[in-house]
């Protein structure tokens, strides 16, 4: 190995350990459900994106099998040479209608969809108007489109009105756009998407919506824009198939012309290999459940609330989340990994969040109960957070 790269490994590598930075991985042994297994023990998991229990369902992993029986278990080449299976066309007409659009195209992870859409769309001679609290991959599809980055503050649409104001009449740039996560996964608010919308409609911004966390969760699963009944003011819908939905991939949703676009300049759908067959069925199977019925939303946001009032009965700080997303917010970094480390030893599997994820200083574990979480699990939990929360002085 080269001496310099070895030297700024072993330096930068034990400073991330020293404050408390460093994130260690534990494999999962088996699948990843409401109890896990990790080096041989069950845990009750509240650290999955897993909200509606899809990922581990028996019909789906059914049409997985079915459909890698029938197209083989990869598409065979990127989109535009010959990966694009009949399957696919399904899959996004199926995504267009559950998000109330003309039209959506698939890429292979959500991650894909910000880097490809943002950077399709925007350029050096625009500017993005960008919630400071967007998910990384936002932050990353806007750097790699060159346009000018606008931090605006976190849900402030007064601050979103003036920076729109500066930006639209300044002359400096071609396109304008406002983009925002749904649901903000750190912290479980929703966007304030009407007021951004408002102040869209005055300036002519162009509005995109990441629904990563909200497509499955929110609008009765059909999204945050559902939520607010929004379908045909914002321009550009991203969510991914990997959280609520439960298996892998993402999507873009919008006008014919939009995703037209996208499948002639959008990098990741131009030379990357299209999404499996096997996990193209089981989405569709997943949205057929998540249209056909609210059962699995409801169950989610119940046991939402149930932690939700009972870690906060505890005196835990749980932040202001309006989805079953449930932070416990510790504060200091190396506090923040002691609780989880204990938490674990004790049988709740919740992982620890800090910088950079969140701002230093907000270190928290994020707690996701899911659809398939029974009350007893629930309470198990919240018995073992009561005990690790007063042994560490978190809680009274």
């Amino acid at each position: 190995m080269s001496k310099i790269l070895n030297a700024f490994l072993d330096e930068n590598l034990q400073e991330l350990r020293d404050q408390g930075l460093y994130n260690e991985i534990e494999p999962v042994e088996g699948p990843n459900g409401p109890i896990i297994k990790i080096k041989g023990k069950d845990l009750i998991n509240l650290s999955s994106n897993n909200y509606l229990g899809l990922a581990t369902d028996e019909d789906l992993k059914k049409l997985n099998i079915a459909a890698v029986n029938k197209y083989g278990v990869g598409a065979g080449a990127v989109r535009t040479i010959n990966g694009t299976l009949d399957i696919h066309i399904e899959l996004e007409k199926k995504l267009a209608e559950f998000k109330g659009t003309e039209a959506a195209i698939s890429f292979q992870s959500g991650f894909n969809c910000n880097m490809a859409a943002i950077s399709a769309v925007m350029n050096k001679n625009d500017a993005i108007l960008s919630d400071e609290l967007n998910h990384a991959s936002i932050i990353d599809g806007c750097r790699l489109s060159g346009a000018k980055i606008i931090r605006v503050k976190h849900q402030d649409m007064d601050d979103l009105r003036a920076k729109a104001k500066e930006a639209t009449e300044s002359g400096q740039y071609g396109k304008v756009m406002y983009i925002t996560d749904g649901v903000f996964s750190m912290d479980g608010d929703i966007a304030n998407l009407p007021g951004a919308v408002e102040v869209a409609k005055e300036f002519d911004l162009i509005t995109y919506v990441d629904d990563a966390h909200g497509s499955g969760v929110t609008g009765k699963g059909k999204g945050t824009v559902k939520h607010f009944g929004l379908e045909k003011e914002i321009d550009m819908q991203m969510g991914t198939l990997s959280k609520a939905v439960g298996v892998v991939g993402g999507y873009v949703a919008g006008t014919q012309k939009l995703v037209d676009w996208l499948k002639v300049r959008s990098r990741p759908f131009l030379f990357s290999t299209a999404v499996p067959p096997g996990d193209v069925a089981a989405i569709m199977g997943a949205l057929d459940k998540i249209s056909a019925s609210t059962e699995l939303h409801d169950k989610l946001w119940e046991n939402g609330d149930y932690l939700k009032a009972g870690l906060k009965k505890l005196g835990f700080n749980i932040g202001n989340s309006e989805t079953p997303i449930t932070p416990c917010i510790i504060g200091e970094e190396k506090l923040t990994q002691q609780f989880s480390k204990r938490l674990a030893e004790e049988g709740v599997y919740a992982k620890s969040i800090v910088f950079p994820t969140v701002p230093k200083g907000t270190g928290r574990v994020r707690n996701m109960p899911t659809a398939a979480h029974t009350k007893e699990m629930l309470d198990d939990a919240l018995k073992i957070y009561e005990k690790v929360g007063k042994e560490l002085g978190v809680i009274q």
